[in-house]
């Protein structure tokens, strides 16, 4: 337990984690990667570029600051955190690495106002939220390790079937090369892959939403292309699996992980809103939601490009043929010329929930997004302002961390 003098200490800093705690978090970066150059390995080198790493850790310290006498209000995000961090393979030992670095860049940055009462009430913060965060992981390991068709650490899978789903994202199913079964999931979890990276001469680690319900013994992933802009470089880890893995070659792959999934048991209605590759854990989802003989209404509201980027659409459409009690919505913001608005998509522009309002308000309906950050905001506030209540809307955030997807 943290004394009031320590919490006292630690609130006292907030103002200057607002002003400085992009560039100590820099400094802590470059001071990590001089000392341990091996956890490149761990992190993702993308985000390090663009500087999205940087910035996201220190929203997370800003945060852990703000809320240093209620760490539990930030259970979620720690819960969040915790996922990723086993699905990397972090370790304990790891810890003590990163809390050394982070006081060092805190010295660096602040000087002499990094007194020795701040770094100590900095150091005994840090180590109690390590070791919040330790024991979840360990649990989290153990559940991996201990389920029938569980495993720790990397299992060795071969690439069992690789199909284009669009001009952007390609499905890899995925069967274990020592030919046992594989664990269960929760619909809307990920798995991570480790490739080595030729272009940096490093291991990169991605995190893909499973993309099938649960089956024992394959995985599939649904990945996106990462082409890249202006601002952004393309994906390392995405165009590799679409340009190099092939059927018959073999990945790592760590348990599936995540705490963004579906109720399963529950028998209410359910409401599924994704832009883009965000459909892949929906997909899943919806599979699984239809195997129950619950018969349990789901609506399925999607936005895309246009039909030449939208992943699984004749799968959509068939699954909305044939289940009466699943109902599908597609929007497109580019449609194509040859997109035939009734048949391949409903609605002209970005997802409008207001629209659809009749479909989607049902009673005691639970709401799941997924999809870029913006659309994830836009699609939560326009629920919030058509009377939907914070605790039935769930998202996903995939997005850098202290050690990355």
């Amino acid at each position: 337990m943290l004394s009031q003098k320590t919490k006292d200490t630690i609130k006292a800093t907030v103002p200057v984690l607002a002003e400085h705690g992009t560039t100590i978090i820099r400094r802590f970066y470059e001071r990590l990667f001089q000392f341990h150059p091996e956890l490149k390995n761990v992190f993702n080198m993308a985000h390090q570029q663009q500087g999205q790493q940087q910035e996201a850790l220190a929203r997370a310290v800003y945060a852990y600051a703000v809320n240093i006498e209620d760490p539990q209000s930030l259970s979620a995000v720690l819960e969040n955190i915790a996922n990723k961090h086993a699905s990397l393979g972090v370790r304990p030992e790891h810890y003590p690495i990163v809390g050394e670095h982070l006081l060092g860049a805190i010295k660096d940055v602040l000087g002499e106002a990094a007194s020795d009462e701040v770094i100590s009430a900095w150091a005994q913060a840090y180590g109690n939220l390590a070791d919040l965060l330790m024991g979840m992981e360990s649990d989290l390991y153990e559940s991996s390790a201990t389920m029938p068709g569980g495993w720790r650490g990397w299992r060795e899978f071969v690439v069992r079937e690789k199909n284009p789903e669009s001009s952007l994202i390609t499905s890899f199913v995925l069967e274990p090369v020592d030919g046992g079964p594989v664990a269960n999931f929760e619909p809307g979890q990920y798995i991570s892959v480790a490739v080595q990276v030729p272009a940096l001469g490093l291991q990169q680690i991605r995190q893909y939403s499973l993309s099938d319900a649960p089956n024992g013994r394959s995985y599939r992933i649904s990945v996106k292309r990462e082409t890249g802009s202006e601002t952004q470089p393309p994906g390392y880890v995405s165009n590799l699996l679409h340009d190099h893995i092939q059927v018959g070659d073999s990945l790592r792959l760590a348990p599936p992980h995540g705490n963004f999934y579906i109720d399963v048991d529950a028998t209410t209605p359910v409401v599924l809103i994704s832009g883009g590759v965000g459909l892949t854990p929906m997909v899943s989802m919806l599979k699984r939601v239809l195997q129950s003989p619950e018969e349990r209404q789901v609506v399925f509201v999607h936005g895309a490009r246009n039909s030449a980027v939208q992943a699984m659409k004749s799968r959509l459409r068939r699954a909305a043929e044939e289940h009466p009690n699943f109902k599908l919505v597609v929007f497109y913001n580019e449609p194509l010329e040859q997109d035939a608005q009734g048949r391949d998509y409903d609605y002209p522009g970005l997802v409008d929930v207001k629209l659809i309002a009749d479909s989607i308000l049902l009673p005691d309906a639970d709401y799941y997004i997924c999809g870029p950050i913006p659309f994830m905001r836009m699609q939560h506030d326009a629920l919030m302002n058509l009377g939907v209540h914070e605790p039935r809307i769930h998202y996903e955030v995939f997005g850098p961390d202290l050690f990355d997807e």
